[in-house]
């Protein structure tokens, strides 16, 4: 597991190192926002032309008007200059409105696409993934990628366009001073990659840094109860004030960076003013142009350079961006490695067949090898074993989370890889040893189980689970709100609602994966009867903890490091004398000075 995350690891770098193939990327994602674009660009070109016309305007008044005391001509210009400002203050404020709203349209799909990227990878993935840095990508990645959209964008074309506005005029105007105005332009676009390739580098560290910190949090903050049992919070404090103190130094590393690109401009910038204003002057003596047009062009070196420190002071939010998009098209971009069948399940009838299957969640340690068994229409299996023997991986399989490296698994014919995995998973219902409640109601947790499902189905599906009479003791019956994951809850609680879940779904093929095991004896007792009634009509797969609970079951298949060593009836099982015995015997049984053993 280690080496793929390294692989992953290596591919996102490589991936990362193409910033032009990021921009492109995300001008795609404008694409059908062409209408909120255009609006902007012909804003943009409204906003440049205002900054190219104003210091001509200014020349042409000194040369003009004040040189010859013409206070009407004076009055004009004055009021052209403030109506061509006036004009592109406006534009300059609808272009960034105009731009943040495609923005955000962009950013809401791209919340969308990662979210439902999240809902189809692979499991394989998703269990080798930290939770925190995947939410980081969806909250902290976003969150950059607004702040890009909302503030720096719009702010950074306006700049560019201005800046070639003011390029044009100034060689309009007078070429040769243009030429020198413009000399130091090498020399900004090389300052400009100098330090873009620079800070991209360490805002790569800073967006993979703050993922640290969200997947430390998420982990801790989920654990909390077994840190307090333990007297591991300060320990944990420590640890997570380390990532912390890491996320702090790389932003302040960045943030250095890139806060010596402004400095480095105002140095070009008075660079290139003393030229102006030395070439200017000398061309103003000797005739060759007016004082107005030497004017005109100190202002437009003024305004020249402030679309670059523009620029510059956008330049952090840029590349936190960038870094982040990085991160989220690398996300976007793995593969769903479990391809859709075209096939659409037909009900199913719930004949099962294993044909000769292996699988190995690594390639060097195989957790299945050449595994075959038939269930027939309505028959309960039973899966037992020692830990690690495997038996959770078959019914992972039966459900393709996952696919068979060699063999086929099959239900009434039909190949899993052929059909369709919702028609598939649509006929199938799981509860597992720890149910999984979504934050709301009881009653929105049981009909997660069947969307569409009335109040009165939801309350039949609990009666027959034997939850509804803890139920309506509860505050609010069964709009009583459960909590984060069920946390309201008892463990017998959530597994009761699991249950009703699973009854009202009235799945054709029904997996229970160790779904008595948590559960007091008691409460076993109290759904025992519910399960029976589950059961029938409907082929089970049932991983038994406690071995009590397969005695009724029509077959028992005993798993032993990857491959069925035995299978048949309980008392037939009882009577080889074999594993199954044995861990029937371990565990109604355990001598003075032995451990039970796990099942």
């Amino acid at each position: 597991m280690m080496h793929g995350m390294q692989r992953v690891a290596q591919t996102e770098e490589e991936h990362a190192q193409n910033t032009g193939q990021v921009v492109w990327r995300l001008v795609k994602y404008l694409s059908p926002y062409k209408k909120y674009v255009a609006a902007a660009f012909i804003l943009v070109l409204v906003n440049a032309a205002s900054q190219g016309l104003g210091p001509m305007l200014i020349g042409r008044a000194i040369d003009g008007a004040i040189s010859q005391g013409d206070k009407a001509g004076l009055l004009k210009t004055v009021l052209t200059l403030l109506g061509v400002y006036t004009i592109g203050m406006f534009a300059m404020r609808f272009q960034i409105y105009t731009m943040s709203t495609a923005g955000q349209k962009v950013l809401a799909d791209l919340r969308d696409e990662v979210f439902k990227k999240l809902q189809t990878l692979h499991l394989q993935f998703l269990e080798g993934s930290q939770a925190g840095d995947l939410m980081s990508r969806l909250s902290n990645d976003i969150d950059a990628l607004n702040n890009f959209f909302s503030q720096s964008l719009a702010q950074m074309v306006g700049s560019l366009f201005a800046l070639i506005g003011i390029m044009v005029a100034m060689l309009f105007l007078e070429w040769r001073l243009a030429l020198v105005a413009l000399v130091v332009i090498p020399i900004a676009l090389y300052v400009t990659k100098f330090f873009s390739s620079w800070s991209r580098r360490a805002f790569r560290k800073t967006r993979a840094t703050i993922g640290d910190v969200s997947a430390e949090m998420e982990e801790q903050v989920s654990g909390v109860k077994v840190a307090q049992a333990f007297n591991r919070t300060e320990r944990n404090v420590g640890e997570f004030a380390k990532r912390n103190a890491a996320n702090r130094d790389a932003n302040v590393n960045a943030n250095a960076i890139t806060s010596a690109f402004a400095p480095a401009m105002d140095v070009l910038s008075t660079l290139d003013l003393a030229l102006v204003a030395a070439y200017g002057g000398y061309l103003s003596i000797i005739g060759a142009i007016t004082i107005g047009t030497v004017i005109a062009f100190i202002q437009y070196v003024q305004n020249f350079f402030r679309p670059i420190q523009t620029v510059a002071q956008m330049w952090t939010v840029a590349q936190s961006a960038f870094a982040a998009a990085e991160r989220i098209f690398s996300l976007l971009d793995k593969e769903i490695e479990l391809a859709d069948g075209k096939e659409t399940m037909p009900r199913i009838e719930g004949k099962v067949s294993f044909e000769d299957v292996s699988f190995a969640y690594d390639s060097d340690v195989p957790v299945l090898a050449s595994v075959s068994m038939e269930a027939s229409p309505g028959e309960t299996v039973a899966i037992v074993g020692p830990t690690g023997a495997g038996k959770t991986t078959i019914v992972g399989l039966l459900a393709r989370f996952y696919d068979a490296e060699k063999g086929r698994i099959l239900i009434d014919d039909h190949d899993l890889r052929d059909v369709s995995q919702f028609s598939l998973r649509s006929q199938m219902g799981t509860v597992t040893q720890d149910p999984f409640l979504f934050s709301g109601s009881v009653m929105d947790n049981i009909r997660y189980g069947r969307l569409d499902a009335s109040d009165e189905d939801v309350v039949a599906a609990a009666e027959a689970a034997n939850a509804d009479s803890f139920i309506q003791k509860m505050s609010e019956g069964y709009q009583t709100e459960v909590g984060e994951r069920g946390s309201l809850l008892s463990q017998g609680q959530r597994q009761l609602i699991a249950i009703a879940r699973a009854v009202l779904a009235d799945p054709r093929i029904l997996i229970l994966d160790e779904a008595t095991a948590s559960i007091d004896t008691r409460t076993e007792k109290l759904i025992q009867g519910a399960l029976d009634k589950l059961l029938k009509g409907r082929t089970s797969f049932v991983i038994a903890h406690r071995l009590s609970t397969v005695r009724n079951a029509d077959q028992v298949l005993v798993l032993d490091e990857g491959q069925i060593v035995e299978r048949g009836k309980h008392a037939e099982l009882i009577a080889q004398n074999g594993l199954y015995a044995d861990l029937y015997s371990r565990q109604f049984y355990t001598p003075p000075g032995e451990t039970s053993l796990a099942i």
